[in-house]
This record gives structure tokens, sequence and C-alpha cells, in this order.
């Protein structure tokens, strides 16, 4: 068996699940997600958990389990604690804040960079950190990893001086600038 598939998704407090055939509901205090998933999987639950369970072990079969399995888990976690990423902004002028709900980069462009969130989507820029940390919070993990990664494409830190945005805690493999003449 998949050691992702067979382990149970326990539920918290406060979190209901529907399941109708192939369609998965989950409710909880951040909020509400929905999602068709492959009517080969069965999707059950049972004693405050829920189960999947595949219907044979042909390698198909095998890589839904664990797939589908993992994305459950997602929504329930998704709506009991929700998920963030952390953005940082290294260089000399460059700098984030918010615009009501609405987040502005200043990252060198000639302009400046206005990020709309989409919906269940929040921005936080800490004032302690002057503009340099970036919080993209949100239920759907996919959804909050794209946006992360739709705010460093941006600017993308460069190997030579490490200026760009990253995420937190990032290595950037830094390269030797040119040697000269002697």
């Amino acid at each position: 068996m998949s050691r992702v598939g067979r382990q149970p998704i326990a539920l918290p407090d406060r979190v209901t699940v529907q399941i109708d055939r192939n369609t998965v509901t989950v409710k909880g205090p951040k909020g509400e997600m929905s999602q068709d998933f492959n009517p080969e999987m069965s999707i059950r639950q049972e004693n405050g958990s829920v189960i999947v369970e595949r219907p044979s072990d042909l390698r198909h079969h095998k890589a839904l389990h664990g797939l589908t399995r993992a994305l459950v888990s997602n929504m329930v976690l998704g709506v009991s604690e929700g998920f963030r990423k952390t953005l940082e902004i290294q260089g000399v002028g460059y700098q984030a804040s918010m615009q009501g709900k609405n987040l502005q980069l200043r990252l060198g462009h000639s302009h400046e960079v206005i990020i709309e969130p989409p919906v269940d989507i929040t921005f936080d820029v800490p004032q302690d950190s002057r503009g340099t940390i970036i919080h993209v919070d949100g239920i759907d993990k996919q959804v909050v990893g794209q946006v992360a990664a739709d705010i460093r494409g941006w600017r993308p830190p460069e190997p030579y001086k490490g200026k760009g945005v990253r995420y937190l805690g990032e290595y950037v493999r830094r390269k030797a600038g040119k040697a000269g003449k002697r």
C-alpha cells in the first residue's frame, strides 16, 4: 500500500466533511473548499477521520491513492489552520507596502508593481520589517504557492549581488563578478 495513502486524515474540531460520490466538501473556521476527485478512489468518513482507499494495486491506482489522500489532507489543514508563504526582499530601494488590500512593490522597475489578491488570499507586510517581508496567506495550498511564485517572478534573486525577491530562508548561489585586468 501507499505509505501516504494508507494514513487516515484526522479531523480537527469545528471541521466538517461532506462526501458526495467523488466530490469532497470541507468546511472549517477559515472557510470552505470543495474538489472533485477521481471516481476510482473510495473516500469515506469513519470515527472522526477520512479514509481513502484504492481498488487495486495497479501503478495508476497507487499514484492516485497518495495524491487523493494528500489533497484531502491539505483541504482539511487549509480550512482549519491555513497556509502561509513568506517572501523576503533584498536590494537597495526595493520595498513592499500595502495599498488597501493590494500589494505594492518597488523593485527597480520604471513603475511600481501593484498585485491584487485572488479570492481567499491575503497579503501582509509587517511594519517592523520596513517593507522587506511579505506574507501570503490563504486556505488553498496550491493558490498560496502560485501567488508567492508570481510575486517572486517580478524580480527573482540574481546571483551577483543577491538582489531580488526570494522565499524566506532560500539559498541563492552567488557568483564572482568580473576579475578585471592585471
